[in-house]
């Protein structure tokens, strides 16, 4: 049998089996790749052996060859070790990124090339197009859907020899063309969240791998309201899981992660979902990635997101000599998280991101004035 052109990674769940089938049905020469990331299969539903067993029925069901590939310690090597040396140092990393640039666009992309094929497929909701000498990242047309967010760390080798057979198309007629097609897994739940971690509790998962202490909740002026169980287990803007009742002196009103003090062990909490505590408008990241390789210019304008689920929003972009970045709002934000990715746009075309490093919020700024006169000392 000759090798296969394309190859698909099919991960069990509807979006890989339909981009297996769309390939198929253009009379794309190609095979399927089951990528096993994570040692323990956990629970819920994102087990391993679950998700295999459905790969394996897609594949057979579309006859496609199946190839299966163990990458677990390279996924604990490069994107595991740095999860949890982020929520060590009180950031609140995005492993999803990571995943795509280490696993699926790098030894994925790899292994596809042992077995002689040209480029890999995604289920990823984004497309890729050319564009003049180089590639281009654009937004999926479902925007509900769209994952450019999570490939921003994409360059252009990778652009080059992948295909996203679902970035024109929405989930619904996904979901109806899985059906028509009688895929095993037309009707199977969709992943949130971590994979690795699954539905289990991501507090009692954490704790497996950084222990944490007891400490105080305070408000930013000082005042105990309350303790935590470990200042990791937590992030800015978040509501749920403080368990602070009735507290005498305030109202009852829902309380906010406002700030954390990694070294104090003390969590910052404030009522009010919009408390001026969790404002910024400026913020400051690690040196930046361009998909075109190089920044458009040194200042520029563009939209922005700080999370994933979130609108785009104006800024303006400072590109400083370490290829880090300054980065303006036109309007204020809330809850920008260092540790989480700064992606930017033009359009619908990703330029690129970075780790957000630090924002100008006021309590953001207060800890990390006071952390930097302790290790001046």
């Amino acid at each position: 049998m000759s090798a296969p052109r394309t190859i698909v990674g099919v991960s069990g769940g509807v979006d890989s089996s339909v981009a297996a089938l769309l390939l198929r049905d253009a009379g794309e020469p190609g095979a399927g790749l089951f990528m096993q990331n994570w040692a323990d299969d956990g629970s819920g539903d994102c087990r391993a052996e679950d998700d295999r067993r459905d790969a394996v029925a897609v594949c057979g069901r579309l006859g496609l060859p199946i190839h299966f590939r163990d990458f677990s310690r390279e996924y604990w090597d490069g994107v595991f070790a740095h999860f949890l040396a982020e929520y060590a140092a009180g950031r609140t990393p995005n492993p999803d990124v990571l995943c795509n640039r280490e696993i699926k666009f790098k030894h994925f992309l790899d292994a596809a090339r042992e077995l002689g094929a040209e480029r890999i497929a995604t289920g990823h909701y984004a497309r890729v197009e050319r564009r003049g000498d180089g590639w281009a990242l654009l937004r999926a047309a479902d925007s509900g859907k769209d994952q450019s967010y999570f490939l921003h760390q994409l360059g252009q080798e990778q652009l080059a020899a992948t295909l996203f057979p679902l970035g024109g198309m929405l989930k619904r007629d996904v979901r109806a063309l899985a059906a028509q097609a009688q895929l095993p897994t037309a009707e199977k739940k969709d992943s949130t969240g971590i994979c690795f971690i699954g539905e289990r509790d991501f507090r009692e998962f954490l704790a497996r791998y950084l222990p944490a202490r007891e400490g105080e909740m305070r408000t930013p002026d000082g005042r105990v309201v309350g303790t935590h169980p470990g200042v990791f287990y937590f992030t800015l803007g978040q509501r749920e899981g403080l368990q602070i009742g009735g507290v005498r002196g305030f109202e009852a009103a829902p309380w906010y992660v406002v700030g954390k003090d990694v070294a104090g062990n003390v969590l910052y909490v404030d009522q009010g979902a919009d408390s001026r505590w969790l404002q910024s408008r400026t913020l400051w990241s690690e040196a930046a990635h361009w998909i075109a390789g190089a920044p458009p210019a040194q200042r520029f304008s563009c939209t922005a997101q700080t999370r994933y689920r979130q609108a785009a929003e104006r800024c303006e972009v400072g590109v400083r000599d370490d290829g880090t970045l300054e980065v303006r709002f036109a309007d204020e934000q809330r809850a920008v998280t260092p540790g989480q990715s700064l992606v930017l746009y033009d359009g619908e075309v990703c330029l690129g991101g970075a780790v957000i490093a630090e924002t100008d919020a006021p309590l953001e700024m207060r800890l990390n004035q006071a952390t930097r006169r302790n290790h001046a000392a």
